[in-house]
């Protein structure tokens, strides 16, 4: 969770409205009694005023029997995605990494060697970013717990409260993977190795995000909730609606369908919008980072998320609810 470096003076804080959902009616509950102690939340990262300098601060923790299973993925595997998550949050404010702090739990049976390993894929995320590990704690758990604490420069942030009517709705890369790969597992088989490196191997989007900014993006969000819940953060955070052409949306070649891709979660790509007149290059965006950048719809006034079919408005599909 993220905050903007103002605060009102002429009342409590001034939070960023969030979407729908339990586990975010519960961050509101934490907001109303916290009052004035929190300064103002709801972007993807803290943005602190140190002198001259802005620094964007977040956190992501991952949990054991949560967010994976053991004998889903490596333990150097397990660290670069907790890492990676973290750094998305950089990504999608359009933030320079500069550092992370990492507090572990780990049981006291897990082998040393395996505690090396997570903190190894922790670096590796970290150095292919141009950040470096400042340090953390270990402690005793009987889950495995990671949690990363990321830093950043964020001298020209951009939030998810910038979109207006009329801007394009854009994405980056493809969508679905993370999904198949966690609905193989949950049946008991090995996924698709391509959904299998999506969910274990994800890429903060700090470089395309950067690229996204000098095109004159005017709201951006990661992609950790799904694409349909993060398009509500964006819609309610800028006060707008957003509407979603189902059948434009890119679909990873291991989706299971076009529907698991509107709710496919932790995703780490970047939902964005663009004036109207900026007309990004497509082609110049996968020819300089490898993946699409694909418009798949538009921004009005109003509020709210409607996804399209065929031109005409459909059921929002359901997925993962943490609380």
């Amino acid at each position: 969770m993220s905050v903007p470096s103002f605060r009102r003076s002429d009342g409590p804080p001034s939070h960023t409205p969030l979407g729908p959902g339990g586990e975010f009616d519960r961050i509101r509950t934490i907001w109303r009694r916290m009052g004035e102690q929190a300064t103002p939340a709801g972007d993807d990262c803290a943005i602190v005023t140190l002198g001259s300098e802005r620094l964007a601060v977040s956190t992501d923790i991952v949990l054991e029997g949560t967010h994976f299973r053991p004998g889903w993925m490596s333990p150097a595997e397990i660290g670069w995605r907790a890492a990676a998550a973290a750094l998305s949050d950089l990504a999608a404010i359009a933030a320079e990494p500069l550092g992370l702090l990492v507090s572990l739990g780990v049981s006291p049976e897990w082998p040393e060697e395996h505690v090396a390993d997570v903190m190894e894929g922790i670096g590796e995320a970290g150095r292919a970013v141009g950040a470096m590990v400042w340090g953390g704690d270990l402690v005793r758990s009987e889950q495995l717990v990671v949690d990363v604490v990321v830093v950043g420069r964020a001298d020209a942030p951009v939030l998810r409260s910038g979109a207006q009517a009329g801007d394009g709705l854009w994405v980056t890369g493809s969508l679905g993977a993370p999904a198949a790969a966690l609905r193989a597992w949950l049946g008991g088989h090995e996924p698709d190795a391509s959904a299998r490196q999506r969910f274990a191997h994800p890429h903060p989007r700090i470089a395309e995000a950067k690229w996204l900014r000098d095109q004159g993006a005017r709201a951006m969000i990661d992609i950790s909730d799904g694409l349909v819940g993060d398009a509500g953060h964006l819609a309610a955070a800028s006060a707008v609606a957003v509407a979603i052409d189902s059948e434009r949306v890119p679909l990873h070649a291991a989706a299971d369908s076009p529907d698991s891709a509107l709710v496919s979660g932790e995703e780490y790509e970047l939902l964005v919008a663009l004036p109207e007149g900026a007309d990004p290059d497509p082609t110049v965006f996968q020819d300089t980072f490898g993946i699409p950048l694909t418009r798949i719809g538009r921004v009005a006034a109003g509020a709210g998320v409607e996804v399209l079919k065929n031109g005409l408005p459909a059921p929002l599909p359901t997925g993962y609810v943490q609380f």
